[in-house]
Order: C-alpha cells, then sequence, then structure tokens
C-alpha cells in the first residue's frame, strides 16, 4: 500500500481494519468535506411473501435506527428522481431522532447544493423527501439531470 504505485486512493476505513490495516488510515473525511452516496453501508436482505417465520427470524436481527437512516436516504433519492449514478450525497444517522445531510452536486463538481434537517425516525420517508423539496427549489433538478461522463452512466463501460 505503501509502494508509490498511486498518487492517492479512497478507501472505507472499514474495509482497511477489516483485512488489518487501520494504520494506513491518514485521513478520515467529516460530513462537511464529503458526503457519501444514499444508503452507502447499508445491507438488507429479503424474503418471499409467505414465509412468516423466516421473516420473523429476520425482523429479530433488524437495526430500526440503520432502517430509519437508510429510508430516510433512499427517499432522498426517490423525490430527487436520480439514479445511484447521480451526483447526490446524502447521510442520516440517529436514534429516535434522525439528523439527516444532503448534496446534490454538478458532474464536474463545481456547483453544490446543501441542505440538512432532523425528524423522528418515525417520519423518516417525509425527511428524505423535504430535504429533496427543498434541493429541487434551489435548482437541483438541473444538476441531476445533467449529463454524466460515459463512465458514471455504465454504458459505455469496457
Amino acid at each position: 500500500m505503501t509502494g508509490g504505485e498511486l498518487d492517492g486512493v479512497v478507501l472505507a476505513c472499514a474495509g482497511l481494519a477489516r483485512i488489518g490495516h487501520a494504520g494506513a488510515v491518514t485521513q478520515v473525511f467529516e460530513l462537511d468535506e464529503m458526503l457519501p452516496a444514499p444508503g452507502q453501508g447499508a445491507l438488507a436482505v429479503e424474503c418471499r411473501d409467505g414465509e412468516p417465520e423466516l421473516a420473523a427470524l429476520l425482523a429479530a436481527v433488524n437495526d430500526e435506527a440503520s432502517m430509519a437512516a437508510a429510508v430516510a436516504e433512499r427517499s432522498l433519492l426517490e423525490a430527487l428522481a436520480a439514479g445511484c449514478s447521480a451526483p447526490v450525497g446524502g447521510y442520516a444517522a440517529g436514534t429516535g431522532q434522525l439528523l439527516m445531510h444532503a448534496v446534490v452536486l454538478s458532474a464536474d463538481g463545481t456547483r453544490a447544493l446543501r441542505t440538512h434537517g432532523s425528524a423522528p425516525a418515525a417520519d423518516a420517508r417525509r425527511l428524505g423527501h423535504d430535504l429533496a423539496a427543498e434541493l429541487l427549489r434551489r435548482g437541483a433538478a438541473d444538476l441531476v439531470s445533467s449529463p454524466m461522463s460515459p463512465i458514471s452512466s455504465g454504458n459505455d463501460a469496457q
């Protein structure tokens, strides 16, 4: 990792810790520096309808705070009509009360619209929608619908 082959790289701290390289972390980005893509780090397990025993078993390991955060972040994307390659960041956290930060960027990174807000975890979907409405009011639709590079669109990947 320190052989000089790279000028710079951004990796997840958790991933580095998992492979025994937590000491290689030289900088941790704070939320005011960089927001992750909505839903990053969230894991989901689905099961078929008609499997109540399995659904009950899965419900026992559900983390309500993580679920509320994921719902808020996904509702932000939904309300922005943005996909996973859109220049959108969102991060929600909290137990009982969610605090969420959101950003929409221009494709070239020269323009950023930021907002934040909070709501009870039970209103996670509304929180994401409310933040999206604020961003849209400030011009986010132009940024979300602006052309992306072929690499980020995935259409020309080889």
